[in-house]
Formats: structure tokens, sequence, C-alpha cells
């Protein structure tokens, strides 16, 4: 059992990026799955597919280097960091995205902000 999946989730994709995988298997949840699904609607992933309780995320490469050029867990288990529909920060001055959890599921960041709803700030990918 894992303490933090969307940590471990992007530890993955970090990783298998850096040996030059095709794609990676991550432990299947609706939190991992919703990430999963907005890195592929960014371009940030090739495809994403729910096989037997694993997610399967197939890689995308620009010129030999992977699409996802850094990550950051921003809310932890131990330090949850709670933001309001104003404060949704930008990342990478627009070239990155921000993933929130909200009322209305998990949402990226520029989409929340239009929607005018705040939640737990979950993750940056750029």
């Amino acid at each position: 059992m894992l303490n933090d999946p969307i940590a471990d989730m992007l530890a993955r994709i970090r990783n298998a990026q850096k040996a030059l995988h095709k794609e990676v298997f991550i432990p299947a949840s609706k939190m991992t799955e919703s990430i999963s699904v907005i890195l592929k609607e960014h371009g940030f992933v090739s495809d994403v597919s729910n096989e037997e309780g694993k997610l399967r995320v197939v890689l995308k490469y620009l010129s030999s280097k992977g699409a996802i050029s850094g990550s950051r867990r921003l809310s932890k288990p131990g330090l949850r960091i709670y933001v309001g529909a104003k404060d949704i920060p930008a990342v990478q001055n627009g070239l990155g995205i921000a993933i929130l959890s909200t009322p209305q599921g998990v949402l990226e960041g520029r989409k929340a902000h239009a929607d005018n709803v705040g939640g737990e700030l979950l993750c940056e990918i750029w």
C-alpha cells in the first residue's frame, strides 16, 4: 500500500522518461486516472488506458527528450495546501499546468480559475 500515490505516479513517469521507456504502468485509482487524463489533454503523454487495475501511460518524446521536463508534488499527506480560485499559481510563466482537486473534480489550474473554484493544489507539471 502506498502512502502517496500521486508522488509515486510522478516519480514513475520521471524515471521512465529518463530511461527512455515507451510506456509506464501505474497503480490505478480515480485520482491518478484523472491526473493522467489531464496530462493527455495537455499533450504531456500520448495515451492513457486502464488495464486490469493498472494505468498504462504511453510517454511522449520530443527529439529524444521527454515532453515532461519537470514535475513537483505540492500538497503532501503531511502538509496539505489549499488555494482559492484567485490564488492558483501560474506554472513556469504559463508554460506548465497546475492540477487541483476541487469540489467539481480534478481540474487543471486555468479551468479551475475560469470556473471560479479553488481546492487542494496537488502538483505542477511543466
